[in-house]
């Protein structure tokens, strides 16, 4: 028996039912080039068109001169002047004490939960939370892991009072056991929103901290973007917030916002931020200028808003199912998986690229198209997605 060969067998029998990806020969606009065609896009996340913004694209070609591309570790030598102005106007814009940039959302909130967050301490997370703040709970360590039905506020009480009694118990410190309640901001399947102003109410009342991963917020909620904090006016009551530069800022990268105190101890003490280079110089120079973007005008933001507010009511008025979405994130719930797969091949053929969303990202059963608009799309293009839609709907029986 060879237990190498083995391994590379079953790898490669995995390997026979895995996905391939569209390959796109075009920038992330309201149109994508793939396979020599273009495909008018409706499924990535650059919700402002940042994109392929001509301002971005020209302050990235200015940093590039100056500059360079490549960084070097924080704590060596790749902290620079740019990255302090980045944490400062990132820190302004979310109306935050202070900011911490690292290479993406996924290692900021892994660098947010397992840095103050120990065996001995107790987690309680929302049961849809995205998969970086579940891989990010369980690099902790932490035993104590609670999961609260989505959005149920008296089942997130109930967790809160099991906590309650786990804290009688100190540490072997000495200490209590921290108590760390952490959710998305804006759900990335469904985009319903958490219910935060009940989650700050109930950690304030149980001594707990809490944590918003604000990825699918940034730059489409709140006041010019700022988020879901800003959307529900709670700017000081959450001691954490979580963001990604990869939606609306449209490049790598993630970043934490909160009290300073809090923020000198990640810099101090994250692995995700000791022991990863820091961001790139075209990066943060896109990031410096998006920012100021949103903070002289909002004209992305309003677009966007109208773009998803008139393709929901038109999904609507043909008898789409789109789900609970509060936001511009709009799923066509189609529940079998085969349907969705169905679904997006014929409009493809119809030169709408739209991707299915299926299980494990979802739950067996709901199947669904998940639409994106952006604030790059006219109305026009829009209109095209929605021929496209009814076209295979009909067809497919989805609409009468």
């Amino acid at each position: 028996m060879n237990t190498i060969n083995d391994f590379y067998q079953k790898l490669e029998e995995a390997n026979k039912t895995a996905k391939i990806p569209r390959i796109i020969t075009s920038g992330q606009g309201a149109y994508l080039t793939i396979d020599g065609k273009k495909k008018l896009n409706l499924c990535s996340s650059h919700y402002l068109g940042f994109a392929v913004d001509e301002r971005i694209k020209r302050a990235v070609k200015d940093a590039v001169e100056e500059f360079g591309v490549g960084t070097g570790y924080r704590t060596l030598a790749g902290t620079t002047a740019l990255h302090l102005k980045i944490e400062e106007s990132l820190a302004r814009f979310k109306h935050a004490e202070a900011a911490i940039i690292l290479t993406g959302g996924y290692m900021a909130n892994c660098a947010a939960i397992q840095t103050i967050i120990g065996k001995e301490d107790i987690v309680i997370s929302d049961e849809l939370n995205h998969a970086s703040i579940i891989d990010a709970v369980r690099i902790s360590g932490v035993k104590n892991k609670l999961i609260y039905k989505h959005v149920d506020m008296a089942d997130l009480k109930a967790k809160l009072q099991v906590a309650a009694d786990i804290q009688k118990t100190p540490k072997a410190n000495g200490d209590t056991p921290l108590v760390l309640i952490v959710t998305d901001g804006v759900f990335s399947m469904d985009g319903d929103l958490a219910p935060l102003p009940q989650i700050v109410t109930l950690a304030e009342e149980y001594g707990a901290l809490t944590m918003v991963d604000d990825a699918h917020g940034e730059g489409v909620i709140g006041r010019g973007g700022r988020g879901i904090v800003d959307h529900f006016g709670l700017h000081g009551r959450v001691d954490i917030e979580v963001g990604t530069l990869s939606k609306a800022f449209s490049v790598m990268g993630g970043f934490i916002t909160g009290k300073k105190v809090l923020i000198d101890f990640y810099k101090q003490k994250a692995r995700q931020f000791l022991f990863s280079n820091a961001l790139t110089f075209p990066d943060l120079a896109a990031v410096r200028e998006g920012v100021r973007i949103l903070e002289t005008s909002d004209e992305q933001v309003t677009k966007l808003w109208e773009n998803a507010k008139y393709l929901k009511a038109e999904f609507g008025k043909l008898g789409f199912d789109t789900g609970k979405s509060e936001t511009p994130i709009t799923p066509v719930m189609l529940g079998d998986e085969q349907l969705a797969i169905s679904f997006s091949s014929k409009l493809f053929a119809l030169d709408v690229f739209a991707t299915p969303i299926l299980f494990p990202m979802v739950a067996k059963g709901a199947a669904r198209i998940r639409v994106i608009p952006s604030a790059s799309h006219s109305k026009e293009d829009l209109d095209v997605g929605i021929k496209a839609f009814t076209t295979v709907g009909r067809e497919l029986g989805v609409l009468k």
